[in-house]
Parts: C-alpha cells; sequence; structure tokens
C-alpha cells in the first residue's frame, strides 16, 4: 500500500507570500517595470521631492511597505521582526540569517570614526538580541564606517576602538549560540577582510562550534587558493573553520581579469569548492598546501548560500551518498534570500518533512537571510535586489513560474480537481 502524497513544496507558504511574489517577478521580468520600479525606489532614496518621501507621504509609504518591503524584510521594530521569523520558523526554516540595512558607501566622506564604530556597534548588538539560539547574523566590517575600509584596503588591523566592538558582538553571539556571517568586500579589501575574520575565528571558533565565519566568493579566481590557506590554518592552529560559499556580489565593480571567464566557470567552481567542503578532502580545486598533511582536515562547519537548485541538488546527492556509505557528514546548512528561491528553500524543507522518521535519511538546515531596519535604511538594499533580479532573469523567471503553478494547484483544490 502507497504512503500519502508528498506535500507540495511551496504549500507551506501563504497565499498572500504567492500573490506578492508573483506579482514582483513578473515585474521583474518585464525591463520596463523592474526600469521603472528601480526608478521609484532610488528616487525615494534620493529625492527631496515630498511626492517620492516614504517618511512625508503615507501613499508611497504604503505602497512600498505592501510590495517590496514585505516581499524582502523583515520589518522595522524587534516585534515586526519577530513575526517574520517566527513565521519563518512556521514555514519549516530552520531559522534565519538576520541582518541590519543600514551600511556604510564606500564613498562616504568625512564622517565621526568613533560614532560610525558605535552606531555599527549598536545595531549589531540589537541585531544579535533579536535573533535566536541556532540563528545566524549577517554584517559587514566595513559597516564601520570609511575608516574600516581604508584599513581594510591597507592590510591593516582594526583599531582599539573597532577591535572592541568586533569583540563585543563576537562575545554576545557566542553568549546567545549565534553564529556571525560577516559579508566578503571587493578585492581592493578582501585580504584586510579576512585577515579580520580569522582573527576572530582563532579566538571564538573552538570546540567545533563556529561563532564567526568568513565567506568565499566562487566567482573569483583566487578563492580556492585563500580557502586552502585557510584550511591548512585551522588545521595546524586548532580552531573550527566557519565558511559561507556564495557566487559573489561585486560583478559589476570587479577586474573582470579576477572573475572567472564565464558562469558556467563561476557554476564548475562553486560545485568543485562545496564538493571538497562536503567530503572533507582537497580536490582540484581545493588543493593542499605545499608540505602541508594531506590527509588531515580541520574541523569545518559550513553555508552554502545560493539560489542555484542544481547546486542544491548536488550538494544534497553528495550527502545522501555519504550517509549510503556510513560517513560522518559536515556540519551543513543551506541558505536563501527572504522573497527570492523560495521554490528552492521550500523544496529542502519538504524533502526534510517527508523523510522524518527516517533515522538514515538527511534532513537539511535551511535558513532565510533577511534583512530588518526603517523603510529608508533599507531602500539600498531593496536596489540591490532589483539589480539581482535583472542580472539573473532566468532564476527569476523560474520562481515566477513556479508561484503560477502553485497558485493553479490551489484554485484546481478550491473548485475539486485534482
Amino acid at each position: 500500500m502507497s504512503g500519502p502524497a508528498a506535500r507540495p513544496a511551496l504549500a507551506s507558504l501563504a497565499l498572500s507570500q504567492i500573490l506578492r511574489t508573483y506579482l514582483i517577478t513578473s515585474v521583474s521580468s518585464s525591463p520596463r517595470l523592474l526600469a521603472a520600479s528601480t526608478s521609484v525606489l532610488r528616487r525615494m532614496l534620493e529625492s527631496k521631492n515630498p511626492v517620492f518621501s516614504i517618511e512625508r507621504n503615507p501613499v508611497a509609504r504604503s505602497l512600498l511597505w505592501h510590495t517590496f518591503y514585505r516581499q524582502f524584510c523583515a520589518g522595522e521594530t524587534p516585534e515586526q521582526v519577530q513575526k517574520v521569523n517566527d513565521d519563518l520558523r512556521r514555514q519549516g526554516y530552520s531559522g534565519v540569517i538576520l541582518e541590519y540595512a543600514l551600511e556604510v558607501l564606500k564613498d562616504a566622506e568625512n564622517t565621526d570614526e568613533s560614532a560610525d564604530i558605535q552606531t555599527w556597534r549598536t545595531g549589531m548588538l540589537k541585531t544579535v538580541n533579536m535573533a535566536a539560539e541556532g540563528d545566524f547574523v549577517g554584517l559587514k566590517w566595513s559597516g564601520m564606517g570609511p575608516a574600516a575600509m581604508r584599513r581594510m584596503k591597507k592590510n591593516e588591523p582594526p583599531s582599539k576602538e573597532m577591535d572592541e566592538a568586533m569583540n563585543a558582538v563576537c562575545k554576545a553571539a557566542a553568549a546567545g549560540d549565534i553564529a556571525l556571517l560577516p559579508a566578503a568586500e571587493e578585492t581592493w579589501s578582501l585580504d584586510g577582510f579576512h585577515n579580520w575574520s580569522m582573527s576572530l575565528q582563532r579566538v571564538y571558533n573552538l570546540g567545533g562550534k563556529s561563532v564567526v565565519y568568513c565567506t568565499y566568493q566562487a566567482y573569483l579566481k583566487q578563492t580556492a587558493g585563500t580557502l586552502s590557506r585557510h584550511l591548512a590554518q585551522a588545521r595546524e592552529e586548532g580552531f573550527t573553520l566557519g565558511a559561507k560559499l556564495v557566487r559573489g556580489a561585486y560583478l559589476g565593480s570587479e577586474e573582470r581579469s579576477l572573475i572567472q571567464p564565464s558562469i558556467e566557470a563561476t557554476h564548475a567552481a562553486y560545485d568543485g569548492i562545496s564538493s571538497a567542503l562536503i567530503h572533507r578532502q582537497h580536490n582540484e580545486l581545493v588543493r593542499p598546501l605545499a608540505g602541508s598533511d594531506m590527509g588531515k582536515w580541520p574541523r569545518t562547519n559550513i553555508v552554502l548560500a545560493t539560489h542555484n537548485a542544481v547546486s542544491v541538488q548536488l550538494a544534497q546527492q553528495l550527502r545522501r551518498e555519504q550517509v549510503a556509505r556510513g560517513e560522518e557528514l559536515t556540519h551543513l546548512s543551506f541558505a536563501q534570500l527572504q522573497g527570492m528561491a523560495d521554490e528552492v528553500s521550500c523544496t529542502l524543507i519538504a524533502a526534510a518533512r517527508a523523510s522524518e522518521g527516517d533515522e538514515k535519511a538527511v534532513r537539511e538546515k535551511v535558513y532565510k537571510c533577511t534583512t530588518w531596519g526603517s523603510m529608508y535604511e533599507c531602500l539600498n538594499y531593496l536596489l540591490r535586489r532589483a539589480a539581482e533580479n535583472k542580472d539573473a532573469a532566468g532564476r527569476t523567471n523560474e520562481t515566477r513560474q513556479a508561484m503560477q503553478a502553485e497558485l493553479g494547484r490551489r484554485l484546481r483544490g478550491l473548485v475539486g480537481m485534482t
């Protein structure tokens, strides 16, 4: 006798969420509509015209709130953030990656360094306080201001005040069993970024836990080599390496020679690096350093942050094969942005639910990355999401089609059709 039919992957989403996602992905699939929406968001950010002011124009505020803000952001207050996070957990997510929207632009000048650091410290501590045990908090070291950017660019250590702020956030995260995911910087400051993150890993990533991670960008040619060095350092110095793998976020501003020659090469790099991390073995991409112990792999905790369904399926397959061979699994979590790639996230969740009771099944941990802050603070973040949808038109269309199919399934259910 066959068991009950598996629950459709998107069945856990509220109808309002399905409709909003379908609307926004439809806009993103139209170059004209996306350009118009982006123009409106930019005017809300830059224009002094009260018509576009979300503080002074209730119509503009309501329009933004019920569309892009609700789609991609968690809320303006702790209460709103708590509700969104609780809803995500009810949908089956293991937790959230919570980020504070306030950011410092690299062309910012003449700011008060001490005030910048204090603002960042206060915002990060608030974010850690809003996160729950087992969650992550996303951040940027450059959020401490232009002075932090300059120090990373020169590959200098953080100032005394920066170091105190960073350690205060790390201690608060460790106390709450929360992990920190510093976002990667552009290559002109990337060495500084990695050195700051690794110095904190040496202090806080002990006993198999990772309080602090490093982010690695697969589209950079240098990434596999950087990861190899960090693995060797973790092994030799006895700390646990926390590694978050992304494809890359600065395609429009990086020097082209530093980037993989094609999107296919980036996909191959992402999947090759993730395979090494999952297997805890060196391969053709992640090679051992000369003279290092090839047979010993350090303790690692991994976050695969990707909207690419093929990469997710490949990682799942590798882990299922490991279980079949009786191998120990690497501590791994999947992550996608709120409002994007729900069909990927929900498929992971549905697979975990379907395997409940099967001791040999792999039940993956899945997280949604969501941003909090005032609507004005979130405008830069929303502009980046609009740009990402433009650059990933194919994936956006896949999401739109998935939402359309789910709407059709629910409509057929209402009229008694199967």
